[in-house]
């Protein structure tokens, strides 16, 4: 067996020659994007893994192309599943919550918003939108939101001074004017 020269590289034969370079930097790119596609699809973004897998499907190389066709078919077929449906606000609400605890920030925001979208008197979504903001680092929203939570139902008041989801802000004099008013 011959070893080969570090100096020399060798380019992949295919049954028409060997690949160009332009098109090894092609196939490169198309392995990057389908590489990108499949994470997509396993963190559960099925809707953005399949648009992925789409654009990829017309200039892939051949050997790909089935099984991008095969991940399209399952990625719709996951959307179609994961749509929820939800009887009532609360149970969205309780969706939402689940979310936000498992750090997925964005589809908790969506769905409180959601709720507020059917019911803008939901002082419970405020209150989550509030926990959201504190968790995330934006004071100012979470203050708006609380302020709104607690003047829909002033129990959310005594709620927030127990709730360790605010602890980011227990040094913001603004939140403890907010949960402690002077009478």
């Amino acid at each position: 067996m011959k070893n080969a020269s570090p100096s020399t590289s060798k380019r992949p034969r295919t049954i028409a020659g060997t690949v160009s370079a332009s098109a090894g930097g092609q196939r490169t790119q198309a392995l990057a994007r389908y590489e990108a596609a499949l994470r997509l699809m396993q963190d559960g973004k099925f809707d953005k893994a399949s648009a992925a897998f789409q654009q990829l499907l017309a200039t892939c190389p051949a050997e790909l192309a089935e099984r991008i066709r095969m991940y399209i078919n399952a990625c719709t077929q996951q959307a179609s599943h994961s749509v929820s449906k939800f009887l009532s606000c609360e149970e969205r609400f309780d969706f939402a919550i689940s979310l936000l605890n498992d750090g997925n920030y964005e589809d908790a925001r969506t769905h409180l918003k959601t709720i507020l979208a059917e019911n803008a008197c939901a002082d419970y979504a405020f209150y989550g939108l509030a926990v959201l903001a504190s968790m995330t680092g934006d004071a100012h929203h979470c203050l708006e939101n609380l302020t709104e939570a607690i003047r829909l139902n002033p129990r959310n008041r005594i709620q927030a001074r127990a709730d360790s989801d605010f602890q980011d802000m227990a040094d913001d004099p603004r939140f403890t004017e907010l949960l402690y008013p002077e009478v």
